[in-house]
């Protein structure tokens, strides 16, 4: 099987080389069997990127529990509604779990002890419980796992996070990160805080993850009401004595375009990027295509490791925990 992962690994932040890349597979994967968890939206989103590899005909399923209208992407898919029926198929290898969240862990850690690999949307879960039990399950499968925290794919924050890494901005003392989007509409799962999370966990965790990417081990989450009416920011210290703001809003007025931004100043300056969905890269894409990298090479996820996923919830559920009560959340480190 062609093992073109290890040079996706090294390169990933370089557009080029993802372009590159993502044409090679478009040509060369013709072994793997995929299958689709869950049919929202973001199945769709996941059904389109493993098309643009290439591997939209080879979407063997799509599970669900109220199958609907066919995916534009998946042409070939057949709707089941019994998980087991694709975990008992043998040629099926990959799954994308697009799922509600509050399904996440069951489904993940039934798929790995399969020894299917998965791709997980985030949050990797609802609770830290369940957080570490899909972890404890990811170390001991034969199967690759990762969670699906796309924005470490969009292709400005990459290329921030290659400056800092290659010492450009010096040491990182504090990062400011924005997210901003009109309100989820109908009545499904996303809206109802109990089973998404609400906006600090199921949206603001792409920030928190940034945070902490940069920043390394929080140490406390404090969230009150922003400027904006219905925003909230979020201020998290670290360890190592940075500190980074998250301020979200989901609330913004009709016919607003999301928008995304992120502020990192070390000791050698400030470097910022704003994202709006004008952009024209494949984060989605990128984000498929390394991780199919890491099942061909057998190498690990490490530009998106499980315990990152975790630290990301961690913060996630202390900020909606402060936001409710009006104290600050000391987190436990290890």
């Amino acid at each position: 099987m062609p093992r073109h992962g290890r040079v996706l690994v090294v390169h990933l932040f370089d557009p080029a080389v993802i372009h590159e890349n993502l044409v090679s597979m478009m040509e060369s994967h013709g072994a793997h069997s995929l299958a689709l968890i869950g049919q929202g939206a973001m199945a769709e989103v996941h059904a389109e990127a493993w098309s643009e590899l290439g591997l939209g005909s080879q979407i063997r399923y799509v599970c669900t529990p109220r199958p609907g209208a066919p995916l534009t992407h998946a042409p070939n898919a057949q709707f089941v509604t019994d998980l087991d029926v694709v975990l008992n198929d043998p040629e099926v290898d990959i799954l994308s779990v697009c799922s509600p969240t509050g399904t996440h862990a069951e489904i993940a850690i039934r798929a790995l002890q399969a020894g299917k690999n998965v791709l997980l949307e985030k949050p990797i879960a609802l609770t830290l419980a369940d957080a570490a039990r899909v972890a404890s399950c990811a170390a001991v499968s034969p199967g690759t796992f990762m969670v699906a925290h796309v924005v470490r794919f969009f292709d400005g924050y990459a290329s921030m996070r290659t400056r800092a890494e290659a010492g450009g901005l010096g040491t990182v003392h504090s990062v400011r990160a924005g997210r901003y989007s009109t309100p989820r509409q109908g009545t499904s799962w996303i809206t109802d805080d109990s089973a998404s999370g609400g906006a600090l966990v199921d949206f603001a965790i792409h920030d928190f993850d940034q945070l902490n990417l940069f920043l390394g081990t929080p140490l406390s989450v404090t969230a009150q009401p922003g400027d904006l009416p219905g925003s909230c920011d979020t201020t998290v210290t670290y360890t190592a004595g940075g500190r980074g703001i998250a301020t979200t809003c989901n609330v913004m007025p009709v016919g607003y375009s999301f928008t995304s931004a992120l502020e990192i100043t070390g000791s050698h300056g400030t470097e910022t990027f704003d994202y709006s969905e004008e952009s024209t890269d494949s984060p989605y894409a990128a984000q498929a295509a390394y991780f199919l990298a890491c099942v061909e090479s057998g190498a690990s996820p490490a530009l998106c490791p499980t315990e990152s996923a975790v630290l990301a919830l961690q913060v996630s559920l202390a900020a909606r925990e402060s936001f409710a009560t009006g104290r600050t959340v000391e987190l436990r480190t290890e």
